[in-house]
């Protein structure tokens, strides 16, 4: 009696084991699925967020030259009278646009006409946003700033 309950015993143990395992695989896989990118979407991000990263603390510290290498030569501020290339920096300084420009930059950026534009709501044509934005797009392989504007 004593060994039918012991062998009943230790059947009941290993058979628990195993749908433990079995969870614990599975949960896995499904992990592992959620995490997978395909490398180049992977890299462009990693290039996007690295080039991001550099624009917010170039736009804190006010750096003007590592600002101008990081804008497109054509870059938009202001759209009505259209105003674009030199003077920007100017123009940020007379109208006190540095702390504008730096929320914004905070903001989450996506896709919208061949640019990555915050904030999100500028994208949404249900929402009818006319505040600041800013567009951020690939030259010749780099990632530069090409606008922020209002209106």
């Amino acid at each position: 009696m004593k060994i039918i309950a012991s062998f009943l015993l230790i059947l009941a143990m290993a058979l628990s084991g195993c749908q433990t395992w079995s969870k614990e695989k599975e949960k896995k896989a499904a992990l592992k699925k959620r995490t997978k990118v395909a490398p180049r979407e992977e890299s462009s991000d990693v290039d996007f967020y690295a080039f991001l990263g550099r624009l917010r603390k170039a736009v804190a510290a006010r750096d003007l030259e590592t600002l101008k290498s990081m804008m497109t030569d054509d870059f938009g501020y202001k759209l009505n009278p259209e105003m674009s290339g030199p003077g920007v920096f100017g123009y940020w300084e007379e109208q006190d646009l540095w702390p504008e420009l730096e929320g914004i930059l905070s903001e989450k950026f996506v896709q919208y006409k061949g640019y990555l534009v915050a904030p999100p709501q500028f994208a949404d044509p249900s929402v009818n946003y006319d505040g600041y934005r800013a567009g951020i797009r690939r030259v010749n392989g780099s990632w530069k700033f090409a606008y922020f504007v209002n209106g």
